[in-house]
């Protein structure tokens, strides 16, 4: 079944190598040195420029809606036929939303609550960053659910790489 793999920058190679990923997702400060896997042809890697942070801060680049835009439409995509791993820096906050909003937009009947239990029973270190989260409820037309949902599950253990997890996202409605 296909499935999204979250991960930090540090273990890019390691998990795209162990799930056999296709595409590559990189949510991650601009300049960064980010390593494209030899299996991730190079227009299968979305690179998003942006800080983890939920609020304008001088100097750096909020997530903004062309951000979760471009994002939703490398997801749309993706034909699932081979995994996606999405990445942060730590594989804490951005790449963990990033997992929670492809799932919502790939499954428009999943139920918001349910998923981010998941993410939290599957890495007690996640932390989705709500500034995403919250542009994502609004694009999907979700209503809040999904903001509510991850303020439910609230901030993960505090850790400086996150555990890595893996989303069931299921194959292709035809």
């Amino acid at each position: 079944m296909p499935a999204i793999h979250v991960c930090s920058l540090a273990r890019i190679a390691e998990v795209v190598d162990q799930t056999g990923a296709s595409h590559l997702v990189t949510l991650i400060t601009e300049g960064t040195e980010v390593p494209r896997p030899a299996a991730i042809l190079p227009d299968r890697h979305l690179f998003l420029a942006m800080h983890d942070i939920t609020a304008v801060t001088e100097g750096m680049v909020l997530p903004s809606h062309d951000h979760v835009a471009d994002y939703l439409a490398f997801v749309e995509d993706w034909d699932r036929a081979q995994p996606m791993v999405v990445h942060c820096f730590a594989g804490i906050s951005r790449s963990t939303a990033a997992a929670y909003i492809a799932a919502c937009a790939l499954n428009p009947r999943i139920d918001e609550e349910e998923l981010a239990l998941q993410i939290r029973a599957s890495s007690p270190t996640a932390t989705p960053n709500s500034r995403l989260v919250h542009i994502a409820d609004d694009v999907l037309g979700r209503q809040g659910r999904m903001r509510r949902a991850i303020a439910g599950i609230g901030r993960g253990s505090f850790a400086y790489e996150g555990v890595p997890f893996a989303l069931q996202i299921g194959p292709r409605e035809r």
